[in-house]
């Protein structure tokens, strides 16, 4: 029996949808489920969590991420150029004419990223303030009696 181009692709699509949720479903068939308060919580890297996900959050988290996201991305434009700029396929004739224009080019383009870069330390935006420590928040919620508990049964 011949199979047609549309049942081919149906073949394929119903092998990568079993390729995807069959890991899932003998994942949560296999897995042990013993669920407590301690996993149950939110995780925040470590620390405790404290009031409400609607809390407010420096603004240093955005502009920071804005200015990576800023650079990054200009950086992309450096990776064509290169590319085209180290291409020994160019003949002699247009390679001294176009390596000199695109090495300017890059040139003025790395000045702008730098000046940008020089501003955006001027200002003082890549500069973080740490909290100040607080040794009576950062004990555990948690009763050593509990860990004790835990690490016997699985030890």
């Amino acid at each position: 029996m011949e199979l047609t181009n549309y049942q081919i692709l149906l073949l394929f699509a119903f092998g990568g949808l079993v390729a995807i949720i069959g890991p899932l479903v003998l994942s949560r068939l296999l897995r042990p489920n013993r669920p407590n308060e301690e996993k149950m919580t939110t995780y925040e890297c470590g620390e405790d969590p404290t009031g409400t996900a609607w809390g407010k959050f420096n603004i240093r988290f955005y502009v920071v991420a804005l200015v990576f996201v800023l650079f990054e991305t200009e950086l992309l434009f450096l990776f064509p150029w290169a590319i085209v700029f180290g291409n020994e396929q160019l003949n002699a004739e247009t390679a001294g004419q176009w390596g000199i224009l695109a090495m300017i080019e890059m040139s003025l383009f790395i000045l702008i990223l730098a000046l940008g870069l020089i501003y955006v330390w001027g200002k003082g935006y890549l500069n973080w303030e740490k909290p100040e420590v607080n040794i009576e928040d950062t004990k555990s919620s948690v009763p050593d009696n509990l860990y004790d508990q835990l690490n016997s049964k699985y030890s």
